[in-house]
């Protein structure tokens, strides 16, 4: 991965969030690290349900929007990592739901637009 797109990931996941944070969310961690990968954001919503956020920067919608890239199989590893989260902080009964933040970026990195896709998946 290019240091650019670094970046820009990094940027993506700060401006989601602020976003999460004056929608009334609680941020609980921020990239989560296990040997399985990474969830971008664990938070709280207004209900107090567990949500794991996926944040999708892109510079450009020519390769599809940034939201068609959580594909199946990072559903299902992001699948793995919420469990193996709940389990570690004794919360298996909790209620969850995952999330995904698109955010597309113009030239000068400013956003675009920005989805917020409750329940994606």
């Amino acid at each position: 991965m290019t240091k650019q797109r670094k970046l820009l990931g990094r940027l993506g996941e700060e401006i989601a969030a602020k976003h999460l944070e004056k929608d009334g969310y609680e941020i609980v961690n921020r990239n989560y690290r296990s040997q399985l990968g990474e969830i971008d954001i664990i938070a709280l919503d207004r209900d107090g349900i567990i949500v794991f956020v996926e944040v999708r920067s892109r510079s450009g919608d020519q390769y599809g929007l940034a939201q068609e890239s959580v594909n199946g199989k990072k559903q299902y590893k992001l699948r793995q990592l919420a469990w193996q989260y709940l389990k570690m902080t004794s919360k298996t009964g909790c209620q969850c739901r995952f999330d995904v933040i698109a955010i597309l970026f113009s030239s000068n990195n400013t956003v675009k637009r920005l989805e917020h896709i409750e329940n994606a998946f």
